[in-house]
């Protein structure tokens, strides 16, 4: 793996986001503001799925590659570029409704709560923006670069940055409500459940930490650096490492409950539901995981490097469909959930192309973020 792909591998830990304002997201799913679904970063989204083949509907090209995964509101998809731009993409169309532009790139997915975008930067800063049209409304800076997303309270902002320390920034107006020293690089995305912020570290640990206080409830020891973020369903801990292990842990004492060795490093974050973790090594294996036992329910080789983390959309009537994107021939995947059988895949950008962004399922329409490509909408071929 090149210090290139390293440096901007975060997305992979990105994946979609939540419409849910608590602390506690409870069992909700989410239409995308949010990273990983909601702010259990469970990967799952509600939505009717495209189970065949799709049709590209509009494609938003870009001068640089883009790793977010895009943050999706009703009318309006945001992504940004290694240039430093965040875009604002009108939904129905795929024409800009706004950019602005950074002094340095923009790996971090936004979050998006009453008309409001948050997202850091790898110019150290936590950035709050008018969603509408941009406007800065306030910064924060942190002693690091911000690889991880946000997850966004009613009340509060928590966010990891590579100066070890995991932050709880007021929502309003910025302030360091409290930091807590991880001892290590965070690009690991917090979930947050039930005024508990849980966290993975580069110090080769997952924390649990009180939500007001920033106090330590417990911590975990992995056996290598935690980079992808904690899914938190049912009272129980999700989480890989680069040393391939992968965990199950009580979410009120950091227990362990079962462990595999996947026997490949960890970048991407799960997507949990329904008695099932998938998870991919970056080798490009995909496991379907019994979250009881911790046993394999079905594997299947989409090829690698795989960076990017699986996301799982369940349609109203209930049927579960997994995609998942890899650098193999720029392919992104959809799979029937329960048994892993391969329902389509179509080139969504060069092979071997850095793929980090997850894809985001909205309304029936699917978006993609790629290298070469820029982000791209789909929706079912009519």
């Amino acid at each position: 793996m090149t210090y290139c792909k390293l440096f901007f591998f975060t997305i992979m830990i990105v994946l979609v986001g939540s419409t849910s304002t608590t602390q506690d997201s409870g069992s909700e799913m989410s239409s995308g503001a949010q990273f990983r679904g909601d702010l259990r970063n469970s990967g799952v989204l509600e939505s009717p799925a495209i189970r065949t083949k799709p049709t590209q509907i509009w494609a938003f090209d870009v001068p640089r590659p883009s790793r977010t995964t895009p943050t999706i509101t009703a009318d309006t998809a945001y992504f940004a570029t290694e240039s430093g731009t965040l875009y604002a993409i009108d939904t129905q169309t795929g024409t800009e409704r706004w950019q602005i532009d950074t002094d340095s790139p923009i790996v971090s997915t936004g979050a998006v709560l009453d008309s409001v975008l948050y997202v850091g930067g790898l110019d150290d800063n936590v950035y709050a923006l008018d969603a509408s049209n941009g406007n800065m409304l306030w910064s924060t800076a942190t002693d690091g670069q911000i690889y991880a997303s946000p997850a966004v309270t009613d009340t509060t902002i928590y966010i990891g940055s590579r100066d070890d320390h995991l932050y709880a920034l007021d929502r309003e107006s910025g302030t360091v409500n409290w930091r807590f020293d991880t001892g290590g690089d965070v690009w690991s995305s917090p979930a947050v459940v039930d005024g508990v912020v849980y966290v993975g570290s580069q110090a080769n640990a997952v924390f649990a930490v009180d939500a007001e206080t920033g106090d330590l409830i417990w911590q975990y020891e992995m056996t290598g650096r935690v980079d992808a973020s904690p899914a938190v369903v049912d009272g129980v801990v999700y989480i890989g490492d680069r040393d391939g292990l992968f965990v199950a842990l009580g979410g009120e004492d950091g227990v362990l409950l079962w462990s595999r060795d996947l026997q490949d490093p960890i970048y991407a974050s799960a997507a949990v539901y329904d008695g099932r973790a998938y998870v991919n090594g970056i080798s490009g294996v995909l496991h379907a995981i019994d979250t009881q036992t911790g046993d394999d329910l079905w594997t299947v080789d989409i090829g690698g490097p795989a960076y990017a983390s699986p996301t799982l959309v369940v349609d109203p009537d209930g049927v579960q469909t997994l995609y998942v994107s890899t650098e193999a021939d720029g392919l992104l995947y959809a799979f029937d959930a329960p048994n892993g059988v391969e329902l389509w895949s179509i080139v969504t950008g060069r092979a071997g192309d850095f793929r980090s962004a997850a894809p985001v399922m909205v309304d029936g329409v699917l978006y993609v973020a790629s290298n070469s490509e820029g982000l791209i909408a789909y929706t079912a071929d009519q």
